[in-house]
């Protein structure tokens, strides 16, 4: 998750991929940005959402569900990088998938599905500016998660409506999943049996 403002001027990818694979860095609107490291609570809820997604996906083989790390490179000019995000949790459809995509390198575009877990240090204003870059460049969805107020808030490419979930309700993504099931902020914010609230 993108915190710090760390530099100003557009960066090539070369220059990008030259911080290393350890580096935790993103490009928003141009400017290179430090991702802090984060607690248990924000990876369970990661793996969480991984684990739903991607047993729905591999079983009707429909695209691919990536963890965190995969870079989006989503969208460029001549003068370097404006916009390079790297999700928490990404789909892309099978269509969507570059034949050409050399699978060493960031995936050149958009994923169909971001999802952003907020981090304690994460600033709203950048988050809202990366959905609203996802959506631009077209993602179809954007889901922010909020693990303190456990909330999840879907942002959708067709719609100027914020959907907002709590408690126990289950959310609505039939349109890149149909038949899921199990989609529940229950099953989004379980907690590991050995870790009670």
């Amino acid at each position: 998750m993108a915190d710090l403002p760390i530099e100003k001027t557009l960066l090539s990818l070369n220059e990008l991929l030259a911080f290393g694979t350890d580096a935790q860095v993103e490009i928003i609107h141009g400017v290179l940005v430090e991702m802090s490291p984060v607690g248990g609570l924000h990876h369970i809820i990661v793996s969480n959402i991984n684990r739903i997604l991607d047993t729905y996906v591999q079983r009707v083989q429909s695209g691919w569900v990536f963890p965190d790390g995969l870079l989006y490179l989503m969208g460029s000019e001549s003068k370097g990088l404006r916009n390079a995000f790297v999700p928490d949790v990404s789909f892309i459809r099978n269509e969507s998938i570059p034949h050409d995509w050399d699978l060493k390198k960031p995936f050149p575009g958009a994923p169909d599905i971001a999802v952003e877990v907020m981090s304690p240090d994460d600033k709203a204003p950048l988050i809202l500016q990366k959905v609203r870059t996802y959506l631009e460049k077209g993602t179809q969805e954007v889901w922010v998660v909020y693990p303190d107020s456990r909330e999840l808030h879907q942002y959708q490419q067709q719609s100027d409506t914020v959907r907002v979930y709590q408690d126990s309700e289950t959310l609505a993504a039939e349109s890149l999943f149909p038949g899921i099931e199990g989609l529940t902020m229950d099953a989004i914010f379980r907690l590991p049996n050995w870790k009670t609230v």
